[in-house]
């Protein structure tokens, strides 16, 4: 993988985490320290602990071997989709909104009035979809395409519970939201004015 990695560009790498010799986490370790490419892990059925080390090590999804290859074009799909809109709309991976700043890239979420606020990876991929999409109602549906590239921890009903403990992790009254507002058979709307920008993390 490093050699071919050397001589040619890739727009995406399917990682199996069972190889031999030096498994897949010490590779996908080594692939986040060179950049953003995109990785689909390839797991095993049973062996949870590993996809979710994988999603916290920076995968931005998995699948489960043994799987179907519509299955896997159709996540391919929505990775690279993802990566797409991502670049077109600027390598920034610093989002400000309201008094908080989101590092997308060091997956952290720092306030100057709260610090540094803990997200578990389900809380971090839903935060990613909604600053990506601000001031634009989404349903559970587009939440969840958005955000399964990153976890596919997320699913249907389980959003309604992210976005509660989102709420109480960034919302200054988490029982009156104003950031994150839910909309009657709509879906979710981010409200705040969201600034993207690259570079160290500063409050704005």
């Amino acid at each position: 993988m490093r050699r071919k990695m050397a001589a040619a560009e890739f727009d995406l790498i399917l990682l199996d985490l069972m190889l031999v010799g030096e498994d897949g986490l010490s590779l996908l370790r080594f692939l986040r320290a060179q950049g953003d490419l995109p990785v689909i892990i390839l797991t095993a059925a049973g062996e949870e602990s590993d996809r979710v080390v994988g999603l916290e090590l920076g995968a931005d999804d998995y699948v489960c071997k043994p799987f179907s290859l519509r299955e896997l074009l159709a996540r391919m799909r929505v990775v690279l989709r993802r990566q797409s809109t991502g670049s077109s709309a600027g390598a920034g991976h610093l989002f400000y909104f309201d008094a908080w700043v989101f590092d997308a890239r060091g997956r952290n979420l720092t306030s100057p009035h709260w610090g540094h606020v803990e997200l578990t990876t389900g809380e971090f991929s839903l935060l990613h979809a909604f600053v990506e999409c601000p001031n634009q109602v989404l349903t559970r549906d587009q939440l969840l395409d958005l955000a399964r590239g990153r976890s596919s921890l997320l699913v249907d009903r389980a959003i309604d519970v992210q976005v509660m403990r989102l709420r109480r992790k960034i919302e200054p009254d988490p029982k009156s939201p104003r950031l994150i507002k839910t909309v009657r058979n709509g879906g979710y709307l981010f409200t705040p004015v969201v600034t993207r920008r690259t570079g160290g993390t500063r409050y704005g």
